[in-house]
């Protein structure tokens, strides 16, 4: 399966060009003062970057288009929401968002397989659920249903259950013509796009320590370990370790 010959919409993006960090800096600047035709080259600009990630569910069984389209919706909403007065990479930002909605794709088309004699039962169930509805002018109960099928209560609950369609979180379940409500605006979540651009940029910062500094930050703040027993480990004096601890924690804060 050669993933750097898929072709969308008639376009070969292996052909694709690939856009440097300043360059996509430049066209998010420009994007974000109204220029609409930046916002197109960062999505082409960006494909390969969505390539990169498809990679990653090659061993899915699932058709490469689809998944490749999948993620170029999370791409399109990653440069929406990307703010540019943060310090994060577009990378950094964008792939997360891209797995994020491929894996929600993957897992609102694998939803538990129900057996046939299951789905045979919901299905008689729901035509002597109609074939009473035509006899008593009303909706039956599931013991007149089970009755008349023969069948125990316990038995055809099960069954109509297990062919219930799962509710995507995307889908819409209020709209006034303008702002639409999804089922996951109801859902509580202690995550929000503000704390996680926050993860990204602490990560950033450590990763952009001296590696003494981030040593002493591991054994203090990971280990648990005095100042003086960081002092003994390292080889220099507690006076150094903690002029050090605060110089990290002093870059880190500024990002």
């Amino acid at each position: 399966m050669q993933y750097s010959k898929v072709e969308i919409c008639g376009v070969n993006t292996s052909k694709l060009r690939v856009l440097r960090e300043s360059e996509k800096s430049e066209l998010l600047r420009r994007m974000h003062e109204g220029d609409v035709t930046a916002r197109d080259e960062l999505i082409s600009g960006n494909l390969r970057l969505v390539l990169s990630v498809v990679q990653r569910f090659a061993n899915r069984g699932e058709n490469p288009d689809d998944l490749f389209q999948v993620g170029c919706i999370g791409l399109i909403k990653a440069i929406d929401n990307f703010d540019i007065t943060q310090q994060v990479r577009f990378s950094t930002y964008a792939v997360p968002m891209i797995i994020g909605e491929i894996r929600r794709y993957l897992r609102d088309n694998n939803s538990v397989r129900v057996s046939r004699s299951m789905r045979d039962t919901a299905y008689h169930a729901m035509q002597v659920k109609e074939q009473l509805i035509a006899e008593l002018g009303r909706d039956p109960t599931v013991e007149e249903i089970a009755k008349r099928m023969g069948r125990k209560k316990e038995d055809v609950v099960l069954a109509l259950e297990a062919i219930v369609e799962p509710v995507s979180l995307y889908e819409p379940v209020y709209s006034d013509g303008g702002d639409t409500i999804y089922v996951m605006d109801q859902v509580g979540d202690k995550v929000t796009d503000e704390n996680w651009i926050e993860e990204i940029q602490l990560k950033q910062s450590i990763r952009a320590l001296p590696d003494r500094e981030k040593r002493i930050l591991y054994l203090r703040f990971l280990l648990g370990k005095t100042q003086m027993e960081v002092a003994r480990e390292i080889g220099i004096s507690q006076a150094q370790v903690s002029r050090l601890e605060k110089s990290a924690i002093r870059r880190i804060k500024n990002g």
